[in-house]
């Protein structure tokens, strides 16, 4: 029992080093994760290359990064020959080429044998990443702040045959996204209104600052713009994964309106007064109206009631009915 409680501990301490280590490495390049590149960059490695991992400004629909190793079909006879370890909290910004640098390990694991190997760093502490048969987790998470780090490709055993020497791996590096993005909404005002309040739902919560920002998950929303100075609006949207969404309200004055449309050479009088231009809309009161539509001698009156911040469409249609009998 003492023999095996010995060996779970030397496990643990080879795969989470708390103290900073120094480092000789060979620097392939550097990669930066972006929002704006979500398929990621691929750059080739050798079995003793080094990559540098840097992040982008925007990150707030970021839960990690993931690092895809493939491996050329001619390793497979060589399992257990290469490891991956990974490195934060550097000391320096190497260039690539040979360098000398301190990090701390927060990540080691053997290359598996088989062509490709998916390794993830969660970026947040609600990232929900699970390590499976296919995907391993390296960490339970790192800040932003400890980044640039380092994956490093290294051998773990002596006397390696000379064809691992000449194999090119190659490592694909993607932001993993959450599954959010964001809403930014402008309003435009009346020239005669600017100003005035109103009130912002969107999904049937009240957003207290509307100029600002919204985080929603991606899929379809339902806005609702509720004033007794404006009209009401309401509206969906769909909001992408990653990605931020622009819209602009026109928001528009409550007075009314109503567009008449009628055949050619009909008089339309409202509240007895003579529409001269069914081409354009026309601003009423709210409260109680009458409509008259009159064709030589046959007139149609029509009691109309108006509420504010409505466009009414007021149309008469003749239509022809035929009718059959035996």
């Amino acid at each position: 029992m003492k023999s095996r409680y010995g060996v779970l501990v030397c496990v643990f301490c080879m795969g989470f080093h708390l103290e900073a280590e120094s480092l000789r490495v060979l620097i392939a390049g550097d990669i930066q994760v972006s929002l704006h590149n979500p398929e990621g960059v691929s750059v080739p490695l050798s079995y003793v290359s080094s990559v540098l991992i840097t992040l982008d400004q925007e990150l707030r629909f970021f839960r990690g990064v993931s690092l895809e190793l493939t491996a050329p079909q001619t390793f497979l006879p060589y399992h257990g020959s290469l490891a991956i370890a990974l490195y934060a909290d550097l000391d320096r910004l190497p260039e690539p080429g040979i360098a000398d640098i301190t990090g701390q390990q927060i990540g080691f694991e053997p290359v598996p044998n088989k062509i490709q190997t998916v390794y993830q760093v969660p970026l947040r502490l609600d990232h929900g990443l699970r390590t499976t048969p296919y995907v391993s987790v390296l960490t339970d998470g790192i800040p932003p702040a400890s980044f640039p780090i380092l994956f490093r490709l290294m051998p773990v055993i002596k006397g390696l045959n000379e064809a691992i020497e000449s194999m090119v791996f190659q490592l694909q590096v993607k932001p993993i996204l959450t599954n959010e993005g964001a809403v930014r909404i402008g309003f435009r005002y009346p020239e005669l209104l600017p100003g005035k309040s109103f009130i912002l739902l969107i999904d049937d919560v009240l957003i207290e600052r509307p100029g600002d920002e919204q985080l929603l998950r991606e899929g379809e929303h339902h806005l609702v713009i509720l004033s007794d100075a404006y009209r009401n609006e309401s509206r969906r949207f769909l909001v992408e994964r990653g990605k931020i969404l622009d819209i602009t309200i026109e928001l528009q004055d409550p007075t009314p309106l109503i567009i008449f449309e009628a055949p050619e050479n009909t008089l339309i009088y409202f509240d007895n007064e003579l529409i001269k231009d069914t081409q354009r809309s026309y601003p009423v009161e709210p409260g109680g109206h009458e409509v008259k539509f009159q064709m030589s001698d046959y007139s149609i009156i029509r009691p109309l009631m108006v509420q504010k911040g409505k466009t009414y469409k007021v149309a008469l249609s003749v239509d022809i009915t035929v009718s059959e009998s035996e």
